[in-house]
């Protein structure tokens, strides 16, 4: 019972740091560097940056949906992070563990992942090769997120033999001479988000040592688990589709029309509907729904709820900073968030469906 009401609590004050102090400004932080880094230094003031290794697979995904509720580009950040603290938490790395794990929750250490390129078909675009006492790693890492903010990040690389070994690198250009060099580019202009820095990462015979290594996973470990987490990424555009609903029920309390409740109504059982059997998939009791429709649903109900928002908002919504604009690019964004073939495929079927 006290370990309930401890995480309970938890959850209420991530909750209220959220509606108080992120929501306000969340169009700012969406574009500001100094803003983001601000409200993601709040929630290692809470110890929430590590949550995911603390709570139950439920709360921790309830958790998600409230941040991107709040702000996409703060979600999107922290993910990066708590992603990687999970991967540090599984190592059989011992002395890794115990150098980052008290630090993680905090943001005492920041880390973020630069491995979604083993999802992709053909040549891998970062190898790695054993060498005496560790690997070498060659190649072009395309999706860093958390330049400036991140002190190092979890690079996944091919080995020839199919396996993938994933270590800690420096976020930061290095050239070590004979050890290699690393190096990135320029912040990505992104529809949304812009302010969490996604970069390129490009390793020159970098070498790392098994004192950096992570984890080494067998052939065919990314695509067992991208089929065993297709539901990981229905939390953000849930928490996205909530987001766009908050703003229909404002403006329909403030012009008092009927149709604008009418369309709240009928959107929120939608949404509810979803959710329920999102988190009852989550929770195993309910194993029927199959998870990559389920995350299609979520996906097109994100994108139909931001519409709403924004159709609502008339013409104001076609400013740059409107809150209105903001969640709708933030939908697109999760449209194709650890995107796989299989739920681009699902996400186009049921847009013909409709």
């Amino acid at each position: 019972m006290a370990i309930q009401i401890q995480v309970s609590n938890r959850l209420d004050a991530a909750r209220f740091y959220l509606q108080e102090f992120v929501a306000p400004q969340a169009d700012l932080v969406d574009r500001d560097w100094g803003a983001l880094r601000s409200v993601l230094m709040g929630l290692g003031d809470r110890g929430l940056l590590a949550l995911r290794l603390e709570v139950t697979e439920e709360v921790f995904d309830s958790f998600q949906e409230t941040v991107a509720r709040y702000s996409g580009a703060l979600a999107f950040l922290q993910t990066q992070h708590q992603s990687a603290a999970a991967m540090v938490a599984s190592s059989s790395n011992e002395l890794l563990k115990q150098d980052y794990l008290p630090h993680l929750a905090t943001g005492g250490r920041l880390l973020g992942v630069g491995f979604s390129q083993l999802r992709r078909a053909g040549a891998p675009p970062v190898r790695a090769r054993r060498v005496d006492a560790g690997y070498q790693i060659d190649g072009q890492v395309p999706w860093v997120t958390g330049w400036g903010y991140f002190q190092e990040f979890i690079v996944g690389a091919m080995l020839p033999d199919g396996q993938a070994v994933f270590g800690i690198v420096p976020f930061a250009p290095i050239d070590r001479g004979k050890d290699g060099a690393i190096a990135f580019g320029e912040p990505m202009q992104l529809n949304a988000m812009t302010a969490t820095n996604t970069v390129t990462a490009r390793l020159d015979r970098w070498f790392l040592p098994p004192e950096r290594v992570v984890s080494l996973k067998p052939t065919g470990w990314m695509e067992k688990q991208a089929l065993e987490n297709s539901l990981r990424h229905s939390f953000f555009p849930l928490g996205c589709a909530r987001a766009g609903l908050d703003i229909l029920w404002e403006t329909a309390q403030r012009k008092q029309q009927r149709f604008m409740f009418e369309a709240f109504e009928a959107l929120n059982i939608e949404l509810k509907d979803c959710r329920d059997r999102i988190f009852a998939r989550v929770r195993a009791n309910e194993v029927s729904d199959n998870p990559i429709e389920l995350r299609s649903r979520a996906i097109d109900l994100a994108v139909r709820c931001a519409h709403a928002a924004v159709t609502v908002s008339r013409g104001a919504a076609n400013y740059r900073h409107h809150r209105a604009g903001r969640v709708y690019r933030e939908a697109l964004a999760y449209t194709v968030f650890g995107q796989t073939t299989a739920v681009m495929e699902a996400t186009l079927a049921r847009l013909v469906r409709a």
